[in-house]
């Protein structure tokens, strides 16, 4: 049960910070769900470098982590908003932000996690 609490309060969080963020990056973007992709990508260098630190350094207790990557990233990410999204793209037949929207956040979010990786053994010396 308090599993279950701290994922609940995780995302609490993440679904504001969701709000927020996402309507942040997208002032001024009519078409393009620049929004989605800026919290998609966030949220992946977040979980890759939360998910190295525990797995190389140790720091991260299982009750931290969880609260951290089900909970409040759990929420805060948005591969159901980013499907949508494309589907609708696609159906409005505009081919080139559909493709860049696809695109974008599948390299986008992997590059990410390998960014959180490479910062997580640079600055803990993790070989």
């Amino acid at each position: 049960m308090h599993l279950l609490f701290l994922i609940g309060i995780g995302g609490f969080i993440g679904a504001i910070l969701r709000y927020l963020i996402s309507g942040w990056a997208q002032n001024g973007a009519t078409t393009f769900p620049l929004g989605t992709l800026t919290v998609n990508v966030l949220g992946s260098f977040i979980l890759s470098s939360i998910l190295f630190i525990s797995e190389y350094r140790g720091v991260i207790s299982d009750e931290t982590r969880i609260f951290l990557t089900i909970g409040l990233l759990g929420a805060f990410t948005t591969m159901s908003t980013f499907s949508y999204e494309s589907f609708r793209l696609l159906e409005s037949r505009d081919f080139f932000y559909f493709t860049l929207n696809i695109i974008g956040t599948i390299f986008l979010t992997m590059f990410a996690i390998y960014m959180g990786k490479i910062l997580v053994i640079t600055l803990g010396g993790v070989k």
